[in-house]
């Protein structure tokens, strides 16, 4: 899938999954980027159960990221102030390391490196 932000273009790897699914929760870090089709509907994530940082995407019509955030392990209620039309959830690990770099940058990227000593599994 080829996701724009801020005019750039990035090719993700996806695994669709449905709205009811229950995304990274009890899954391990080394799962699949998590695809979820919501058609418009206004949803609320959340990160109970998920033992690692991920980083989510709220993508509008066009494939274009109109918000994001990283979750941090073990938060209740994760929503978008923007209107979105589908989510993409991407666990933080070693082949994902270039896309959420791209969103994030090298900056920030190197404090979730050091973070990850205390999210390990």
């Amino acid at each position: 899938m080829e996701i724009y932000f801020k005019s750039r273009k990035i090719k993700i790897q996806v695994e669709k999954v449905s709205i009811y699914s229950t995304g990274l929760i009890f899954r391990t870090k080394n799962a699949s980027n998590l695809f979820f089709n919501t058609k418009g509907k206004n949803l609320a994530l959340t990160a109970l159960f998920v033992f690692f940082p991920f980083l989510i995407l709220w993508i509008d019509k066009k494939n274009k990221v109109v918000d994001f955030k990283i979750a941090r392990p073990f938060t209740t209620r994760i929503t978008s102030k923007r209107d979105f039309y589908s989510i993409v959830e991407i666990p933080f690990n070693s082949k994902n390391t270039r896309i959420i770099t791209f969103f994030v940058g090298k900056k920030k990227m190197k404090i979730f490196k050091f973070s990850r000593l205390f999210f390990r599994r």
